[in-house]
Formats: structure tokens, sequence, C-alpha cells
């Protein structure tokens, strides 16, 4: 089982306080630091300082870390053009000499788009041009150097690109595509993804979407089992009931709703909900940490759930 600490610093966040956090995966022994890719503060979060750009941060971690995994939970394909994202992902895992991931999804929220001039099309257009940002990304890193990549679509033309700079990893950086769609999202995930992600649902709700992804990797004539299965859960771990409601208060949650539906309780109670998600067959679980002040909370789990699991 791999355990990874998943960030979202729309909510408020400036690089420094995610290199401590990042720093703290590493040192804690943790598999991998991702974030989310998001322009807007949900909820009653002012978000302040403001925004900070995944790919800008992550080439930043690439240089400041030296061990982890690094990547997005997830990009969405509506932010940047495909061209110029196979090249940013590129350049960052040189930078970190091979060490990233590209989560890609269709996009969802549509007030951060508008509140930062991105257009944000309907649902059916944005899975349209997420699949063929995926064809456009990969065929550019999978393209032989000194040979050349075109693409004709819908929505995006490319034509004789020399389709570099290449990733470090070859034939290129693993690819997770997630969420319930029932269709389209399966189908994707058969076709172009290292791994399947389901975000903060229940094991039952799991259990049926990874039949659905499985079924769709028969369909396709891929193994299912080449892929990654993996879950996102919001983490709030105490050693004593004090503990975890002041942890509960300061992301501004009820104790009762984080048991059940995160990874949340005890070092035990933590235990026994990630080793159910274990016994469906998740081999990884990213760890959603939503105070990025609490590096205790981190220590906490890499010393007393992780063990017991891993």
């Amino acid at each position: 089982m791999d355990f990874r600490i998943f960030t979202e610093p729309q909510q408020g966040a400036d690089y420094d306080q995610l290199l401590a956090v990042a720093t703290a995966t590493e040192d804690l022994g943790f598999d991998a630091f991702f974030r989310s890719d998001h322009f807007l503060a949900m909820g009653d979060a002012d978000g302040l300082p403001g925004p900070t750009d995944a790919w800008v941060t992550l080439a930043g971690l690439a240089r400041d870390t030296s061990r982890i995994r690094l990547g997005t939970l997830v990009t969405s394909a509506t932010f940047r053009l495909p061209g110029p994202l196979a090249v940013s992902v590129a350049q960052v895992d040189q930078m970190s000499g091979g060490r990233v991931e590209l989560g890609l999804g269709a996009g969802w929220f549509e007030e951060e788009h508008l509140a930062y001039g991105i257009p944000f099309p309907s649902l059916g257009e944005r899975f349209d041009r997420l699949e063929e940002s995926l064809e456009i990304i990969t065929g550019l890193w999978q393209t032989p150097v000194g040979e050349r990549f075109d693409h004709h679509g819908a929505h995006y033309t490319v034509k004789n690109s020399p389709a570099l700079p290449k990733p470090t990893q070859s034939p290129r950086p693993p690819i997770i595509i997630g969420g319930m769609g029932r269709t389209r999202t399966p189908a994707l995930a058969a076709r172009f993804a290292d791994e399947f992600n389901i975000p903060f649902q229940s094991l039952d709700t799991v259990a049926a979407q990874f039949d659905t992804v499985r079924s769709a990797c028969a369909a396709a004539g891929r193994d299912a089992d080449d892929l990654t299965y993996s879950v996102a859960l919001v983490l709030c771990c105490g050693r004593s009931e004090d503990e975890l409601s002041r942890r509960a208060q300061a992301i501004g949650r009820d104790v009762a709703e984080l048991r059940a539906n995160g990874a949340a309780g005890t070092p035990d109670e933590v235990v026994e909900t990630i080793s159910r998600f274990r016994d469906i067959g998740v081999s990884r679980v990213y760890l959603q940490v939503l105070d990025l002040a609490d590096l205790d909370h981190l220590e906490l789990v890499a010393k007393e759930v992780v063990p017991q699991i891993a």
C-alpha cells in the first residue's frame, strides 16, 4: 500500500507552506506529494494569499525534494492547451529526475473558470477536449526523437511537431484518470490511464466503480490488473478524542461526519478504514491534508498508521 499526501492549496497556501508539507512528506517516508489544480477557494475559505499554479509549484518542488513522487489530482484539461501542458510536465519530470505523474480530468468548477477568464464549455465538449488532450500529450511524449507528430481533431490540430521535450520517464510519466462517470471516464481510463482514482466516496461506491472500470478494460482488450486502483480520503487522526476534535475543528468539519466519510479517528480506526479499501483492491491512498500547518498530524500517521498497513 502506497501512502500519498494530497493538498488543496487553493484553500490558502503559499509556496513556502507547500514546501514545508512536501519536505515533511519526504522526511516521514510517504510515497508522494500531490496537489489539486484549482484557482478558486471553495466553501468559506478566503483563499489567502491566493492561488498558486500547480505546475509552477511542482517545478519548484522538483528541485527542492529528492525522493517523493509529485503530481496533480487532477489538472483540468480546460486550463491549459495540450501541447504546452505536455511541454510543462515533461520539463518538470526532467527537473525531478523522473518523479512526476499527471492526473488529468475534464474540469468541473465553473466559478473558477469565470473568476479567471477560462472558457467553460458543455460537459460533452469538456470530455471531448479531455480525450483529445490525452491523445496529444501521450502522442507527443511517445513520438521517437527525430520523428514528427500530427493530430487532427475536432478541437485541436497539431501539425509537424518535433514532439519535444521528452520526459525523463520512458515511455512517459504515469497518467491518472478518475471519477464517477459511468461511460466515458472508464473508457478513457482503459485507454490511457496507469492509475484509476476515486476521491471521497463510500466503500460500496468505490467497489462498484472499480467493477465498471474493469469491464471497460475488458471491452478495450486490456488487462484490468495493469491499472493501479486508488482512493482519496480526507485525513483527520488523533490519539485522543480531544486531539481528534481539535483537528476536525481546524478544518471546519464534524468528527462524526469525518468518521463516516473519511480516514478519521484514532490511528487504529484509520488503519481499519484504509484496510477495508485495501480489501477491495485499493493499493494506493491519497490522504487529503487540509490543515497545512499541522505537521505533527503527518508524523502521527507516519508512525502509527502507515507501519500497520504498509
